[in-house]
């Protein structure tokens, strides 16, 4: 975790205080029902909760302290809770192994990681949604392979983008509620040594689903699949940060990043104004991205359980979840403030001297009796010209003057294939499969 890109609500989820105090209510809560059970005398969870109930401070360095010596987490921190409650402590983690507490608490940061995630991309949709809606009609050039194609309008640049967050969105709730399970089956997951309505009134306790079957380990494939959806949204945010950097560009500056007074884009060149936010959200994208394939790779462990995944997670459960909070926040900032520049949006559309309606004319062609092939050649040897002359030309003026192309269309309907209303005749159908009605 780099604290440059960090929050402190998402931080605060992999603090090692959030950790033990999870650690806690997981043994606390199973020793309640071994009580319940009569495995274990009734005093001892209440000597866990009396403790608990007067907040004690989380003592981090006494327990890493301890675990210097033991050489182990888990017994280092049952270590200092009994130091601290008394005998009645030799109760807790009666036929619990080491993973019942380690993989419920990741279940339990986990699902707290998606819910902020979650609130994230609820913010980010209202200032896409709200954007989209001011530039519904916005006109502008919708471009393939970087090249102008035909017009389209900045709002429906943002639907998509609206649509892509809300299928993230839906994602991210999926991959929160596969990864919300406990575990508390003991050694190989038998629960030879403890009863499953252990694990059944943790997981009640915690919000967690009971793991159907979890060896000694609840299965990676679960954790695989959520920083596998961490990674699609990383990418989305990607996709959209391009989009900015693109239309920033000099040549087109159609949209930019805020600049922010006394702001400075270059230490040499005092007239930069540079898409710094979108190029780091490129950057964190890929940050994010990089830990699905180690979540991948930790679903094959042997047999029933080892612990080359623990290594793993304790890098990319914090440095996902965080870096991805992180770029989520930053990206509703750019959304939220980006300046954009109608002017400047059909000035471009018009710059190639009306090739985007070349479509429009080739299918008039058509209609009025002219072969696709003729038709396609007829409009594409004016066309080029037009191209070759940088856009001085004018692709309507050239067309009512060819005499393959008068002698199938009229000047006016020539005409009437530049009118730049007719491609935005159904934005409202799109917006309401969107957005709803």
């Amino acid at each position: 975790m780099v604290p440059r890109y960090a929050r402190p609500e998402m931080t605060a989820i992999w603090d090692a205080e959030n950790r033990y105090r999870i650690w806690f209510e997981i043994e606390a809560h199973a020793t309640d029902a071994l009580a319940e059970l009569g495995v274990v005398p009734a005093s001892a969870a209440k000597a866990l909760w009396d403790w608990w109930a007067t907040n004690p401070k989380i003592d981090v360095a006494a327990i890493d302290a301890i675990e210097a010596v033991t050489k182990h987490d888990v017994i280092a921190f049952l270590t200092w809770v009994a130091e601290n409650v008394g005998d009645e402590a030799r109760f807790m983690h009666q036929g619990m192994t080491s993973s019942d507490v380690l993989d419920t608490c990741l279940a339990v940061q986990m699902t707290q990681a998606a819910d902020l995630l979650i609130a994230d991309l609820d913010k980010l949709l209202d200032a896409i949604k709200r954007r989209a809606f001011e530039h519904k009609m916005t006109p502008t050039i919708g471009r393939s392979h970087g090249i102008h194609a035909e017009p389209v309008t900045f709002g429906l640049k943002l639907a998509e983008a609206y649509a892509e967050f809300s299928r993230n969105k839906a994602r991210l709730i999926a991959a929160r509620e596969d990864i919300a399970t406990c575990a508390i089956s003991g050694a190989v997951g038998t629960f030879a040594n403890i009863d499953p309505k252990v694990e059944a009134h943790v997981a009640a306790k915690l919000g967690l689903a009971v793991e159907p079957v979890s060896t000694q380990v609840i299965p990676r494939d679960r954790h695989a699949m959520f920083f596998a959806t961490l990674g699609v949204i990383a990418s989305s945010i990607e996709r959209l940060a391009v989009e900015v950097r693109h239309l920033q560009r000099t040549e087109v500056l159609e949209a930019e990043e805020y600049f922010s007074p006394g702001q400075k884009g270059s230490s040499a060149m005092p007239h930069k104004r540079n898409p710094v936010l979108t190029e780091n959200l490129t950057g964190l994208a890929r940050m994010v991205r990089a830990a699905a394939i180690p979540a991948m790779e930790n679903v094959a462990l042997w047999h029933e359980r080892d612990i080359s995944h623990s290594s793993v997670e304790r890098f990319i459960g914090p440095d996902a979840t965080i870096t991805l909070d992180f770029a989520l926040g930053r990206l509703t900032g750019v959304i939220d403030k980006l300046l954009i520049y109608p002017d400047r949006m059909m000035k471009n559309l018009d710059k190639m001297g009306g090739l985007v309606h070349s479509q429009r004319v080739l299918l008039a062609l058509t209609q009025a009796g002219v072969s696709r092939e003729d038709s396609y050649r007829m409009v594409q040897r004016n066309a080029m010209k037009v191209w070759e002359s940088d856009g001085q030309l004018s692709l309507k003026e050239l067309l009512k003057a060819d005499p393959d192309v008068a002698a199938a269309l009229s000047a006016q309907e020539i005409e009437d294939k530049f009118n730049l209303d007719y491609h935005y005749k159904n934005v409202d159908t799109i917006f309401a499969r969107v957005f709803g009605e």
